[in-house]
């Protein structure tokens, strides 16, 4: 079996990956591609993962998992979605590290599913904007009470990416920055299904309809008849050209309101999460996916 899993990060999807994918439910289906539902897994994996507690599952245990999961047979891929799979927002930067159960979270899904073939898919996000974000959500006050001893400046996503691959050496781990999302979305949708580019799905527009007005969404669709389905750079280019032009004011820029962050610091956290994403973008066994690469 193939499982792929989108496992955040907090504050980044909005389970939008997996809606925009149960849209083309029908037809995965008839790929061998099962797209279920979040209430049928997301409690019942958790708690799988908290009850090894650092041990490992029963024999049977992958096969329970999957006949609550699954309902149809000759089920080749799994895509399974949960942005809090990690930890939940208030206990991002427990005991002062940046998603300090990533491992075990890792490691117990592993030992659930020892013989899968599992892959990993990750969103990244700009730190001013997800310290703001996670920290509205964990309703705390301020940045010292929610980082610790932590700065602002050690939120690095290398970091986290880089105890992933230890806790998981082998398994893919595909990352993306959340602020290219408008732009790659429907080549996230074909990876997290596994499905090819000359599969048409539905959906792959999502993202953009929510950040720019009804005339760029008509002037998207009638410019878009005219572009091969395979070809990504042109369908990229004419997106970002309808962003430039039709965006809705207010949508595509994160407001940062926590006192700490000021406009000097945010360029600053800005500066580095760009050097952070040229040092993901060399890690081994990750795929960084960016527009027009």
């Amino acid at each position: 079996m193939q499982i792929a899993f989108h496992i955040g990060a907090n504050c980044t999807d909005e389970d939008r990956l997996l809606k925009s994918t149960l849209k083309n439910a029908d037809i995965l289906l008839q790929q061998g591609v099962a797209v279920p539902g979040p209430g049928k897994y997301r409690k019942l994996i958790r708690e799988a993962i908290e009850s090894l507690d650092g041990g490992s599952p029963t024999d049977a245990a992958r096969d329970v998992l999957l006949d609550a999961i699954i309902e149809d047979d000759d089920i080749r891929r799994l895509a399974l979605s949960n942005d809090n799979f990690i930890t939940i927002p208030k206990r991002i930067f427990d005991h002062s590290v940046f998603y300090h159960q990533a491992e075990k979270k890792v490691r117990g899904l592993h030992s659930l599913f020892p013989q899968d073939d599992i892959s990993l898919f990750l969103g990244m996000r700009n730190p001013a904007g997800f310290l703001q974000e996670t920290a509205t959500r964990a309703e705390v006050g301020s940045l010292t009470q929610y980082l610790g001893v932590m700065s602002p400046n050690e939120v690095q996503w290398s970091d986290v990416i880089r105890r992933i691959k230890r806790a998981a050496p082998h398994t893919p781990l595909y990352v993306w920055c959340n602020e290219d999302t408008p732009l790659i979305w429907e080549d996230l949708i074909r990876l997290f299904a596994g499905i090819s580019d000359d599969v048409p799905i539905s959906g792959q527009f999502d993202v953009l309809a929510n950040i720019i007005s009804p005339v760029g969404m008509q002037a998207l669709n009638a410019q878009m008849k005219g572009i091969a389905q395979t070809d990504i750079d042109a369908r990229q280019t004419l997106i970002a050209d309808i962003m430039e032009e039709h965006a809705l004011p207010g949508l595509t820029d994160d407001s940062i309101e926590l006192p700490e962050l000021d406009d000097t610091f945010v360029a600053a956290l800005s500066e580095a999460y760009e050097a952070d994403i040229d040092v993901i973008a060399k890690m081994e066994g990750v795929e960084l996916i960016l527009p027009f690469d």
